[in-house]
């Protein structure tokens, strides 16, 4: 057996497991020291992944209770006639990728509440991550995959025609050869706009009935579910859009509560909007994003609004 056809089949095998009743504690313990062992245990564990929950979603759009019974017959299974069908699902990583040392980079990274950083990529590309966010990366000779799991983060794509740049964030796929972006992601809600180049987004959960969208330089798309709408937004708009990476938060004629929204997502102190005619009020300017202090003031001076500092909250009302 192969030194990558062995990597497969371990992270089948810990898949597996994880559908089992009894998971526990010492059991994901275990499954992150071997993640961490290897980077090409983290790719092959996050391909596998991507695949099952991929095969989970067209099944349950076939049959709500199809995913289900998959589990059940996995289970049922004799195992190693399981582990073997997932892992030629997944061949396509191909062996030669795992036996050169070098070729590969897998990483996973993740921001705390306030906190931003650039992370560089093998290829030459660049990531900015956004407060809260958690990014996997698996860069080859042969492919660039990225997962967001949550949160928002902005890309400058090394242009390379042979290998795609795809990022998955839940089940839309985002795929470009070299250009500028951002993702945001908050559970299957998922926002791309552009900066510069094209990008397609497409849904992993749905069949290509019509061509997916390409989004060019000013648009953006948002996606709820498998509904996705594209607006053609002006490129400063998309500026203002990605002025945290300055730690800068910019509003248009926002609510109040969408404003408190993001403020929230950038500091512990959180922000309360006491009563629904306060909270839609509508906001402009830009502020710094983790001075929630500084904001309130200029609530309390712009619009004779009555704040409530705790400590803890900020507290806005009339």
């Amino acid at each position: 057996m192969s030194h990558a056809r062995h990597t497969e089949e371990i992270a089948a095998r810990w898949l597996l497991r994880q559908q089992e009743d009894g998971w526990s504690a010492d059991d994901q313990t275990e499954l992150d020291a071997w993640l961490d062992a290897a980077a090409e245990h983290k790719v092959a564990y996050w391909r596998l992944e991507h695949g099952w929950s991929k095969v989970d979603r067209l099944a349950a759009l076939k049959s709500p209770s199809a995913a289900p019974r998959r589990i059940s017959r996995l289970r049922g299974f004799w195992r190693p006639v399981a582990v073997a069908a997932s892992v030629a699902a997944c061949l396509a990583v191909g062996a030669a990728v795992w036996s050169v040392p070098g070729l590969f980079q897998a990483k996973d990274f993740h921001t705390d509440i306030g906190v931003r950083e650039t992370v560089p990529l093998a290829d030459g590309s660049k990531v900015e991550l956004n407060t809260q966010t958690r990014l996997r990366t698996a860069v080859t000779r042969r492919t660039r995959e990225v997962w967001l799991d949550r949160g928002e983060a902005y890309f400058e794509v090394a242009h390379d025609a042979s290998r795609p740049f795809v990022v998955h964030a839940g089940a839309k796929t985002v795929t470009v050869l070299g250009t500028k972006f951002s993702v945001r992601r908050n559970g299957d809600q998922v926002e791309v706009a552009v900066v510069e180049g094209r990008v397609r987004v497409a849904d992993a959960s749905w069949p290509a009935v019509t061509p997916p969208p390409v989004l060019t330089r000013g648009d953006t798309a948002i996606a709820a579910g498998p509904s996705m709408i594209v607006a053609a937004k002006s490129v400063e708009r998309v500026a203002n859009e990605l002025s945290w990476r300055e730690g800068v938060l910019t509003f248009d004629q926002s609510t109040l509560a969408d404003a408190a929204g993001e403020f929230n997502r950038y500091n512990r102190k959180k922000l309360v909007i006491a009563d629904g005619p306060t909270a839609q009020m509508r906001i402009g300017g830009s502020f710094e994003a983790e001075n929630v202090e500084a904001f309130a003031r200029l609530l309390q001076q712009a619009y004779g609004l009555r704040v409530d500092d705790t400590g803890e909250t900020v507290k806005i009302s009339q």
